[in-house]
């Protein structure tokens, strides 16, 4: 069974080779063991972020465990993968739209069992090493920023960061709206939110601490976080570099992307590879 449907994994496939850089090949003799294609590279990478297995699981005799690690450390440089991410949100802002005006943002916690650069003590449980992710989406939980961070770090502390790579999507998306609303919960109930988001100039609806959240303000970042926890390496984070944890967020994000672009698109566009139902995971 494949770790992401055909007409999903496809279109982001072929958009990720054609953004990698041209390969000059520097071997004096050419008589070196050739270079694994790096779409095979790139849909091992895929079962390791979904099925949340170590590199040696999905290695077989056509691609090692060190060479994904190497291949991944390579487009870690050159960041492509970022760049997929910003262009699947412009893909969707360009044929459904972002629904800009609405954001939501929370926190998640997840398992860190190997440590590394964002792994904390867990408060929620029992102090074992654990990533937080903080979160921002749009008025139909379209990830637009996560921000990793050990699991010990304030919601609230986190918040500014997320901010500020909220701003820098203006590069990619064109103008964002003028004065946005955010929706956050008791924990970022805080003066120094409260001037920030002022600043900001973003409307902001936090509920008091103390108080119960009402649901129907927190479904739209949970579902996010329900849509990112599916994924097996983000559920459990064995990956010890912040850097690394990035690129795999970066790759999840940018399939929630894609597989919601389908699922709204479905009933407005006519193309090819279009899936007889809009009902896929």
């Amino acid at each position: 069974m494949p770790a992401v449907p055909s007409c999903i994994l496809d279109p982001i496939r072929d958009q990720f080779l054609a953004l990698l850089p041209t390969r000059v090949e520097r071997h004096p003799w050419g008589c070196h063991n050739p270079r694994i294609s790096d779409a095979v590279v790139f849909d091992r990478l895929v079962q390791v972020l979904v099925f949340g297995c170590g590199y040696e699981r999905a290695a077989d005799e056509h691609c090692s465990a060190t060479t994904l690690r190497r291949r991944r450390d390579e487009w870690i440089a050159t960041g492509v993968m970022e760049t997929l991410r910003l262009l699947a949100l412009a893909a969707y802002d360009r044929m459904v739209g972002l629904e800009l005006e609405q954001l939501s943002a929370d926190g998640c916690i997840t398992k860190a069992p190997s440590g590394g650069d964002c792994a904390g003590r867990s408060p929620v449980d029992r102090a074992k090493l654990g990533l937080k992710r903080s979160q921002l989406t749009d008025r139909y939980s379209i990830p637009l920023v996560t921000e990793p961070a050990p699991a010990n770090t304030r919601d609230h502390t986190l918040l500014p960061a997320t901010l500020d790579r909220f701003t820098a999507l203006e590069t990619a998306l064109g103008p964002l709206p003028e004065r946005p609303r955010l929706t956050l919960d008791a924990g970022y109930d805080y003066r120094i939110v409260h001037d920030d988001l002022a600043d900001r100039k973003i409307t902001a609806r936090i509920a008091e601490r103390g108080a119960k959240t009402p649901i129907q303000r927190r479904w739209v970042v949970e579902r996010t976080n329900s849509w990112m926890n599916n994924f097996g390496k983000l559920r459990r984070c064995t990956e010890r570099r912040k850097d690394a944890v990035e690129f795999f967020i970066a790759m999840a994000s940018a399939i929630i992307t894609i597989r919601c672009l389908i699922r709204r698109a479905w009933p407005l566009y006519r193309w090819d590879t279009r899936p007889r139902s809009p009902r896929i995971r």
